[in-house]
């Protein structure tokens, strides 16, 4: 039998399944846009999802859900239009939904049952059993991972994989394809009238963070850490939501070193104009905002690998400072300190963090991708 042509020798259609396509929702919605960027230069896309924001010519299929839907049926009526939309019409079916639907499963946050199952009591997993929600999500996250001949299961960090050989057991075959980042081709112009702007001169320190969720990625600890450092420091967010601004609103005087900006798929001009970027997230998967800062020259402070599965490849010290606790406002703010006040040290930092994100480029992430379909199709012959 003839041994069909590999995913990098023939041209295959790929259908994406993803809740939201387009940069400005989010890392893991970004993590689809720029894998699928690479490979629709080599293969037809098209993009399974009830929203659509880029400018990228794929195929778009739109999943409508009826508005007065509750968003745990929500989710289980797009995995069921996701399967009626593709099965059959597609030689990769590539999803970032739970759902039966795909040979390519990628798990981008912690799994449903190491949340309501594996790590709490007895009771509490029969309450989540007897929830109508939790167990559609239970359900069809089972169903994601089943084992199939065709099917590959791809974690985004050591730290989800970890968490799914702890739900499902040590049998469970994972693959880890980590985000990928894009290095900046030119620097943005304007960083001196950007700054001007922010209300920053020559001696301001700034430190940046870029969150869809600001809450949960930090910003408490850094608005403590902002009141223990000298006046120069400033701090930038970029992706603030109302319980954000409420927070800064209330933390008095301190407010006013602080900058609050709406989400955008801009985020590069503000990378160009900080000097530190802060990641004391309380739970992240991995963090792609971190590695893009990197790729952008900024040395980083970033949450132990416990909070952050990025952490879990770089050395503390060597490629960014690492928070034990990221919710210690004092440890935070000796961080930032330190990276301000010590040129030798954010000089270090940040040429370690080139390095790390000229390994880890989207073309390289894509050929991993083409692997895996490779074996798919291998497997389908």
């Amino acid at each position: 039998m003839k041994t069909p042509a590999g995913a990098r020798d023939r041209r295959l259609r790929i259908a994406l399944l993803v809740d939201r396509f387009g940069n400005r929702f989010g890392g893991a919605e970004a993590y689809g846009v720029e894998l699928m960027r690479v490979l629709g230069r080599r293969h037809d896309v098209s993009v399974v999802a009830r929203d659509f924001d880029s400018d990228l010519p794929f195929d778009f299929v739109r999943v409508r859900f009826p508005g007065w839907l509750p968003s745990w049926m929500r989710v289980l009526y797009f995995a069921w239009r996701a399967d009626r939309l593709t099965r059959g019409r597609y030689d990769i079916v590539h999803s970032h939904m739970n759902g039966w639907a795909g040979e390519i499963q990628v798990m981008h946050v912690t799994p449903v049952r190491y949340n309501c199952v594996t790590r709490v009591r007895p009771l509490r997993r029969l309450s989540a059993w007897l929830s109508p929600r939790l167990a559609t999500y239970l359900t069809l996250e089972r169903l994601r991972i089943r084992k199939a001949p065709q099917r590959r299961v791809v974690a985004v960090s050591g730290l989800i994989m970890d968490q799914l050989h702890r739900s499902y057991g040590e049998q469970l075959k994972v693959d880890i394809i980590t985000p990928g980042v894009k290095l900046p081709s030119v620097q943005p112009k304007g960083r001196d009238a950007l700054r001007a702007r922010l209300g920053w001169d020559e001696h301001t320190i700034g430190c940046l963070l870029v969150a869809r969720n600001p809450m949960r990625k930090g910003l408490p600890a850094l608005l403590d850490a902002m009141a223990q450092l000298p006046p120069h420091y400033r701090l930038l967010v970029v992706g603030a939501d109302e319980p954000s601004r409420s927070r800064v609103r209330a933390a008095g005087a301190i407010a006013r070193r602080v900058t609050l900006l709406d989400p955008t798929p801009d985020v590069a001009q503000y990378f160009a104009v900080a000097d530190i970027y802060a990641h004391p997230t309380l739970n992240d998967s991995y963090g792609m905002a971190p590695l893009e800062a990197m790729s952008h020259g900024l040395p980083v402070v970033v949450s132990s690998p416990v909070y952050c599965g990025f952490a879990q490849y770089l050395s503390a010290g060597k490629d960014a400072l690492i928070l034990q606790d990221p919710r210690d406002g004092a440890q935070l703010a000796s961080a930032l300190e330190r990276l301000g006040s010590e040129p030798e040290l954010r000089a270090a930092l940040t040429e370690r963090g080139l390095e790390i994100a000229r390994d880890q480029s989207w073309e390289a992430v894509a050929s991993r991708y083409e692997t895996l379909y490779e074996q798919v199709l291998v497997d389908r012959e």
